[in-house]
């Protein structure tokens, strides 16, 4: 490295600077040189590194080669041959696969237009007339428009995203009015839209979710970005609000009051945060860090190949029997199991029995009050 810095000429360096740097003072231009002279340094060190690695893999390859024999050693070849005859044709699978996907998809697009319509009350279905129900309190007419709670139910029922949405969550999801998905291709990825109507939680009428993909042929996440969702003042579904009462003898007569981040569907749109590549994790929070990347790719494309294109399949329950998760026999298996545990079973506190029932099991937020990483907060209760 330093042979490299000792090929710098001075006087090259003063020759090649612009008129407006030959007026500067001696000082500011020995320091502009200087700093040009370290970001060369820099970017040799760079060069070096970089053109190291390569080598290495080459020699890595030619280590494995060289220990075959003369005869095995023309057979990969040919192997090699072949392989990259298949990439070349795999190349073009994936070329002809994307356009058959935009292709189809623009036939969707009408049927999902058409969905949207009735779904939301703006057209009604031949034959089907308005039927008004009687509000109990005030014996009014109340006309009952669409499918109500729609995309609500069909999301409840399939068991990936029933896990995401807590009872909380639910009177929000209910203005949802529709969801879509669009390819990205700079850079290549997916993106997820949430309509919803005019609600009293947040300000939003759309949220959405996109995806970063390393390559778009395989499911390998780079990252995910999520909209910033404009909550009402106390509305927020994403975080609760704890009061403790102030120490007795304390001089502050107010309660204290704080907030922290607790479980919920909305937390969907505050993915994971990949670090910097200067950060460094230690290898159990990258580990962590991939789960959760991999559960939010798995929300995201459950929504994107299931809930949208199968979304009534999913609203009736009929895609529940026909996406195998009839778990009815290993239930079966289960009870058999711990028949003979039932004793021990029965010294379970009653009250932990019952907060075990009501707690589900929610993702991990990456962003939480306190800023550590991987800790499932709470589900929220009702403040």
């Amino acid at each position: 490295m330093s042979s490299n810095e000792d090929n710098f000429d001075m006087a090259e360096l003063d020759s090649s600077l612009p008129a407006a740097a030959a007026a500067l003072s001696a000082e500011d231009r020995d320091g502009l040189v200087n700093a040009l002279k370290a970001n060369f340094v820099q970017f040799t060190y760079f060069w070096c590194s970089l053109q190291d690695k390569i080598q290495s893999m080459a020699g890595q390859q030619t280590d494995v080669l060289e220990t075959l024999s003369p005869i095995v050693r023309k057979r990969v070849q040919v192997l090699r041959e072949i392989q990259s005859q298949h990439d070349e044709i795999e190349t073009k699978f994936f070329e002809e696969k994307a356009a058959l996907e935009a292709k189809y998809q623009k036939l969707y697009e009408p049927l999902y237009t058409k969905r949207y319509e009735i779904v939301n009350g703006i057209t009604e279905v031949e034959g089907v007339k308005n039927e008004a129900t009687m509000d109990q309190e005030g014996d009014e007419d109340i006309e009952e428009k669409g499918v109500p709670d729609f995309w609500l139910t069909a999301m409840k029922t399939n068991d990936v995203l029933s896990e995401e949405i807590t009872e909380r969550d639910e009177g929000a999801l209910k203005y949802l009015k529709d969801i879509k998905w669009s390819r990205i291709d700079d850079p290549k990825g997916f993106k997820l839209e949430f309509f919803f109507d005019t609600n009293p939680y947040f300000k939003n009428s759309i949220l959405t979710k996109t995806y970063h993909m390393v390559d778009e042929n395989e499911p390998i996440l780079e990252k995910a970005i999520g909209t910033e969702i404009e909550w009402y003042p106390g509305k927020s579904l994403t975080q609760k609000l704890l009061k403790k009462k102030p120490r007795k003898g304390s001089k502050n007569v107010k309660p204290v009051t704080k907030t922290e981040d607790c479980a919920s569907f909305f937390n969907f749109f505050s993915p994971p945060e990949v670090p910097k590549e200067d950060e460094d994790l230690d290898e159990e929070s990258a580990e962590e860090l991939q789960a959760q990347m991999e559960q939010d790719y798995d929300i995201g494309s459950t929504i994107r190949d299931k809930i949208i294109p199968h979304a009534t399949s999913w609203f009736t329950g009929e895609a529940v029997h026909g996406d195998g998760f009839d778990d009815s026999d290993d239930d079966d298996e289960d009870d058999e199991l711990y028949d003979d545990d039932d004793e021990d079973e029965e010294d379970v506190d009653d009250d932990e029995e019952e907060e075990d029932k009501g707690t589900k099991k929610k993702r991990g937020n990456v962003q939480g009050a306190e800023g550590q990483q991987g800790e499932r907060p709470a589900e929220c209760k009702q403040q």
